[in-house]
């Protein structure tokens, strides 16, 4: 008896375990179909698209930057393709002492010159980590297949094919184009500021424009950036194309501007510095828009180094500056015009009026004196501009003064922004006695004084318009005071459609 209640005993406490374990088991199932459940139904779609990306990748294609052309078809600005070498710094461990030694072991394969060393040091302090940055652009093709056979041996770094502005002509027409150059931080963070759509379509490009028409235009001529969406590896190494759409290359611009006069008008400037702009009265076109000197918009393409910035920056000519869009100047004797057409509006004057022109004018205890202090005699308004009388322009800005000159010469322009598709462009000065009070701080400089006037009158004092004011002006004259906007673009044409728009 004894060992028969043993064996129940026991038999009990194996049902008992059993039990146990099935409603573990049981239980362990459960969790498993409840995360089942949670995983593949209540979190299936964000699942879903996080597997996709890891197994796909989207890779932007940077479009074709738009061509410039000149009035007659010539190319100022186009693309050519080449193979960049370059480096990816956050993927490289060890700081800067390790991208030193990754450089140096480089340079045993493919040539990378100071300049190269200096030029990706600065792009390194300018950019993020995680970017690729060139160390040497347009490779040839050895350099391409000696890089490419010792691949494995340079972790971070990589070939690419990469679209490369150019502009044929050189220094002509350096200031109306601008240049390209890389994308820097602070235009970056402008970028943050854009609609979602812009900013979409600037990804993958490295490049914008930085000054003159290619920074003016740069929504046109950019184009609309094109995807690829490869299937990846767990290595990251693309296996197929799923999907892409092509980009959509910039739009042409075709200016006003003739490059044969514009380069003719350089090159008679020779080595002095000066402006020039040559409007067509009828229709406000700029035939030609001259800044001397010029600089070497190639140069900056991917990434001027610091010997030729520091030449362009220093040197005393300021080849940087664009002169006929930002320098302002006394207009001198070219005045003279408008002031004799403000006599005429302003009743002041009659085109038979006669001025005795002694050589000198007086005024108060000051003389104000004529070419060498030879007097002209009696001069009319044709005289007085033929000849360039300043003793009749002194009398005449002494009779209407500063306030009745400004508001007869404002129509022209003058001291204006004409509204030219460049941006920077500067106002200059057409002064007032309400431009003084603006101008100035203490209440004795704000004060107009009846002496500053006379020098007005041929063009000096306070004084001051760009070339392209003056040009802009001499235009209404010539157009029977019909003023016309000045402009470089002609017309903007879409490569796809072949659609133009002035």
């Amino acid at each position: 008896m004894t060992e028969l209640r043993d064996l129940e005993r026991e038999l009990s406490r194996l049902h008992g375990r059993l039990l146990a374990a099935a409603a573990f088991v049981l239980l362990a199932f459960a969790l498993l179909a409840a995360r089942l459940v949670y995983l593949q139904v209540v979190r299936h779609d964000e699942l879903a698209e996080q597997a996709e990306s890891n197994r796909t990748a989207v890779v932007p294609i940077v479009p074709n930057r738009g061509l410039i052309l000149d009035r007659n078809g010539v190319v100022l600005a186009t693309n050519y393709s080449a193979y960049t070498l370059e480096i990816t710094p956050s993927r490289i461990a060890g700081g800067t002492a390790a991208l030193d030694a990754l450089i140096d072991e480089l340079s045993q394969v493919v040539e990378i010159q100071p300049r190269d060393r200096k030029r990706f040091r600065r792009l390194l302090d300018e950019s993020r980590s995680f970017e690729s940055l060139p160390i040497r652009t347009k490779l040839g093709d050895d350099e391409v297949a000696r890089f490419m056979a010792q691949r494995f041996r340079f972790a971070g770094v990589d070939v690419r094919a990469r679209l490369f502005r150019s502009y044929p002509l050189g220094e002509t027409g350096s200031h109306l184009l601008g240049y390209i150059g890389r994308i820097n931080q602070a235009e970056k963070r402008a970028m943050d500021d854009w609609p979602d759509e812009d900013q979409a379509n600037y990804k993958g490009t490295d490049y914008i424009g930085k000054l003159g028409l290619e920074q003016s235009y740069e929504r046109e001529l950019h184009g609309t950036t094109g995807f690829e969406e490869v299937e990846t590896s767990a290595g990251g190494r693309a296996v197929r194309r799923l999907a892409s759409q092509p980009p959509t290359p910039g739009n042409q611009l075709w200016l006003s501007i003739d490059v044969k006069l514009q380069a003719l008008v350089e090159q008679m400037f020779g080595g002095r510095r000066g402006a020039l702009v040559a409007i067509d009265p009828r229709s406000g076109e700029v035939l030609a828009f001259v800044s001397k000197p010029t600089f070497d918009p190639n140069l900056f393409v991917d990434g001027i180094d610091f010997d030729s910035w520091k030449e362009l920056n220093e040197d005393i000519d300021k080849p940087l500056l664009n002169r006929a869009l930002r320098g302002t100047y006394p207009p001198g004797s070219t005045f003279k015009p408008f002031m004799a057409m403000a006599a005429l509006g302003s009743g002041k004057r009659g085109p038979n009026t006669v001025i005795y022109d002694g050589g000198t004018f007086q005024f108060g205890n000051h003389t104000f004196r004529s070419h060498g202090d030879r007097g002209l005699g009696p001069v009319d308004m044709t005289r007085s501009i033929v000849k360039s009388s300043n003793v009749y322009y002194y009398s005449l800005a002494n009779e209407m003064g500063v306030d009745l000159m400004h508001e007869q010469l404002s129509p022209f322009g003058l001291g204006r922004r004409t509204g030219i598709d460049l941006l920077g462009e500067v106002t200059g000065v057409l002064p007032s006695t309400e431009w003084k009070r603006r101008t100035y701080k203490r209440p004795e400089q704000q004060r107009w004084y009846a002496g500053e006037t006379i020098s007005l009158g041929i063009g000096q004092g306070y004084n001051n318009f760009t070339m392209l004011q003056l040009a802009l002006a001499t235009s209404v004259i010539a157009n029977d005071g019909v003023k016309m906007k000045p402009h470089l673009v002609k017309e903007v044409v879409d490569v796809v459609t072949r659609t133009s728009k002035e």
